[in-house]
């Protein structure tokens, strides 16, 4: 089991990488207690939708895993096991994203904070938001997953029939959405809780503001790489015009947002979040 672990480690790194960002990214944001429970609630919320998936055809509509690696890296019940664990970074990058789009920023010297409050973070903007953020993640994500047997991903799974999108079914982006709504307010429900002095883990990380958004980008040129790499230029092109419009629009706005914040939003980011920096000499 203990070889399995490594062999694991070893033939996906690039999911491990972008787990670890993840927990960089969300320990200074909400604690080390919520960011491990969002993990293991994560995980099992993405493996219970794969796995109801491959046996009753939603919420992603039928397909398969292909079962040639089980003997060298770690599988659940038919589901490898890096497969559901990477739902529990996109969701994060993805809301951390949506806080960040509907945020007012302020700069304080070289550092940009957003200032969240603990009712920008629990509402339905974010929630609807992240979760369309993490769906389109999966429109640039399948179609080269897909390809898998031309990468360092390997054959892994496939669907029935031949989708539209480039082979995907237009089925399983309907079942991301409805899965990344779940994960999204499972995330709220653990972060609802009003913490009256710093979770531990949370710190003034220069930049914090930006990890999830950077971590959002990473995922996406990661996946625009392999494609251009197995020469899938067309999917590569429309997943680029697919973003670059919505990318420049948030850069943009975020620009013209800077220290334009009304006093009461200042006023009530500090009271949700008495740690901020913002709340330092």
């Amino acid at each position: 089991m203990f070889d399995v672990a490594i062999d694991t480690l070893v033939m996906r790194p690039y999911v491990f990488s972008f787990f670890a960002a993840f927990l960089l990214a969300c320990v200074p944001h909400v604690g080390w207690r919520k960011t491990l429970i969002f993990a293991v609630v994560g995980y099992l919320i993405a493996f219970t939708s794969e796995k109801l998936s491959i046996t009753t055809g939603f919420p992603y509509g039928w397909y398969y895993y292909i079962d040639d690696t089980s003997q060298r890296e770690l599988w659940v019940w038919g589901v490898p096991f890096f497969d559901s664990l990477s739902y529990v970074f996109l969701t994060y990058c993805s809301y951390a994203t949506a806080l960040f789009i509907l945020s007012p920023l302020a700069a304080k010297g070289a550092d940009l904070i957003t200032l969240e409050t603990h009712a920008i973070r629990q509402s339905w903007a974010a929630l609807v938001l992240g979760a369309f953020l993490q769906t389109f993640l999966d429109i640039i994500i399948d179609p080269v997953a897909l390809q898998g047997d031309r990468w360092f991903l390997g054959q892994i799974y496939g669907y029935y029939e031949d989708g539209l999108h480039f082979g995907v079914p237009v089925s399983n982006y309907a079942g991301w959405l409805l899965t990344s709504f779940v994960l999204v307010a499972a995330f709220q429900r653990i972060d609802r809780k009003r913490d009256e002095t710093a979770p531990r883990g949370v710190f003034a990380m220069p930049f914090r503001a930006l990890l999830g958004p950077v971590l959002y980008l990473s995922v996406l040129i990661f996946n625009w790489i392999v494609t251009v790499w197995i020469g899938e230029y067309l999917i590569a092109l429309t997943g680029l015009l697919i973003f670059t419009l919505p990318i420049v629009m948030v850069t943009v706005l975020a620009v013209l947002r800077i220290n334009r914040y009304r006093g009461e939003e200042l006023r009530a980011h500090v009271r949700d979040y008495p740690w901020s920096p913002l709340n330092r000499p």
